[in-house]
Parts: structure tokens; sequence; C-alpha cells
């Protein structure tokens, strides 16, 4: 019986990882998302890419942590993916074995770190003045010239599109689009 339990395990284990694969590709998707460079300049960098990797990879774990423990077991299994292909592409750039672990420990708190601060910047009800300055100090590296406000309401835009998301497809990996005719579609990812 404990052979047929641990099996089965296995394979929900192995069913949840591709999972994760799978709305992580989205995630990554959405994060390249030529608006972003184009219209609100964020830097088309390794830091701006990380940042708004970041950013698309917390709202989509936000929504998730909202729905349950079946949410909250496919956003750590997302985090963990993410995490990995952090350092798989560092070791890709060239990063060397002995400093990968060090880097994505940074890479981890700096994740953490946004979080919170986009986390006190959506709390907000006002102007977006908090979210603005988390992302101007975050995406934008502390430049004054930047876009930092528009790029608020549009994250503002994408948390709510997020959350009135239907669960059901997110935990099969997907970011399905709102109804016909909503505004602001989201990328649909494949499964």
């Amino acid at each position: 019986m404990a052979m047929l339990l641990g099996r089965w395990r296995r394979r929900r284990d192995r069913g949840l990882r591709h999972t994760a694969h799978a709305l992580y590709g989205c995630i990554v998707e959405r994060a390249r998302d030529p608006v972003f460079y184009q219209e609100y300049r964020v830097p088309d960098t390794l830091d701006g890419r990380f940042d708004l990797l970041v950013l698309q990879c917390y709202l989509v774990l936000r929504r998730l942590r909202a729905a349950g423990e079946a949410g909250e077991r496919l956003a750590q299994e997302t985090f963990d993916v993410m995490i990995e292909d952090l350092d798989r592409n560092l070791r890709e750039i060239g990063v060397g074995d002995l400093s990968v672990g060090k880097k994505v420990k940074v890479m981890a708190r700096a994740f953490y770190g946004r979080v919170a601060a986009y986390e006190a910047g959506l709390a907000e009800d006002a102007d977006d003045g908090a979210l603005a300055e988390a992302l101007r100090r975050n995406v934008y590296r502390g430049e004054a010239d930047v876009p930092a406000a528009a790029l608020a309401g549009h994250v503002r835009a994408i948390a709510a599109e997020i959350d009135g998301l239907p669960l059901e497809p997110m935990l099969a990996g997907r970011l399905d689009p709102g109804p016909a005719g909503s505004p602001g579609e989201i990328a649909e990812g494949a499964a």
C-alpha cells in the first residue's frame, strides 16, 4: 500500500512541476512584452528583464496564494522553477559555479524585497505614489526622468486583471484572457 501511495505522490508532484513550468513560461512571455520596453521605457538590460520577471511573477503568485492550498502549492512550485531558471541563466552567461549560489541568493532576497514594496504599493488606494516609487527604485534603478507613475497604473491594471482570472486555468498552467472584449488581454500560455 505504501508503494502505491508513493507512486501516486510522485506522479502528482510531476504533474504539479509540469504545471509550474507551463505557468512560468506564461510569466516569462508576459515579462518580455515589448510595451514595457517601448512605452514605459524599462531598460532592456539583464537588470530590467529581471525586474519585469519579478514583477510578473509576483502578480501571478499573489493571485495563486489568495486561492487556498492548491494555489499555495502551485505558487511555491512556480517560485522554485523561477529560481532554477535564474540559476541556469547565470550559468549560461558564464557566471562561475562557485559564485552562482551566492548570486541566486541575492536575487531571491531582491525578489522578496520587491514583493514587499509592490505589495505595499498595491495596498495603497490613492494615487499609486508608493507603487510608482517602488517601481522607480527597482525597475528604473532610481532614475528621475522615467514614466514610473504610468507604469504603476499599468501594473495596477494587470494586477486587477490577474486577480479576476478564474483559478482553474491557472491551476492548469495557463493565464487565459478575460471575457471577449475585455481590455488588456493577458497572454495565453501553452499548457
